[in-house]
């Protein structure tokens, strides 16, 4: 019987695993370097970026890129949110100076501009560069141009799921 009951948990471990929300790029490996043409060294386009797993019940994504190893405090370089919940991913440059799809937003990010805005750390050693995908069940009820916490707190009791990935980049 216990024997039966390990193998039905893992049965059901095994398929919501299957259907777990998933993110990825083309561009580089997760823990991987990101090219140079994502950055603020190169074209300073974003990343194309592709997605799969939501949850039925998923109304909108929202996208928050970050680096935490910026000094002094994490740098927020992206935000969209509203992204429709039929989207399966943002292509290359996507997002930079217009909207993903109709009721999805460009989001202000640390250098105080709207969209995308490449990984530019100092010299020295290499930043992590995290691209967050949350999965909720509403659309934010927020204008243009909100900020990564007004974002934040608009998804509060909203999140449905929630996967990532990063990239690094060094300048020499």
């Amino acid at each position: 019987m216990m024997k039966k009951l390990l193998i039905l948990s893992a049965l059901v471990f095994f398929a919501a695993q299957a259907n777990a929300l998933d993110i990825h790029s083309e561009a580089f490996k997760h823990k991987g370097y990101l090219p140079d043409r994502y950055t603020c060294d190169g074209a300073d386009i974003s990343v194309p970026l592709s997605w799969s797993g939501a949850p039925k019940k998923t109304k909108s994504f929202v996208l928050i890129c970050d680096d935490p190893d910026a000094p002094f405090t994490t740098w927020t370089h992206w935000v969209v949110y509203n992204i429709p919940a039929d989207a399966r991913g943002i292509p290359e440059g996507g997002i930079k100076g217009r909207l993903l799809a109709e009721g999805a937003y460009r989001g202000i990010n640390d250098f105080g501009e709207l969209g995308y805005g490449g990984a530019c750390p100092p010299k020295g050693k290499p930043h992590r560069y995290y691209f967050k995908l949350y999965a909720l069940d509403a659309m934010l009820g927020l204008s243009r141009g909100a900020n990564k916490k007004e974002v934040e707190r608009a998804m509060v009791g909203h999140i449905l799921a929630e996967a990532g990935i990063y990239g690094l980049y060094q300048r020499k």
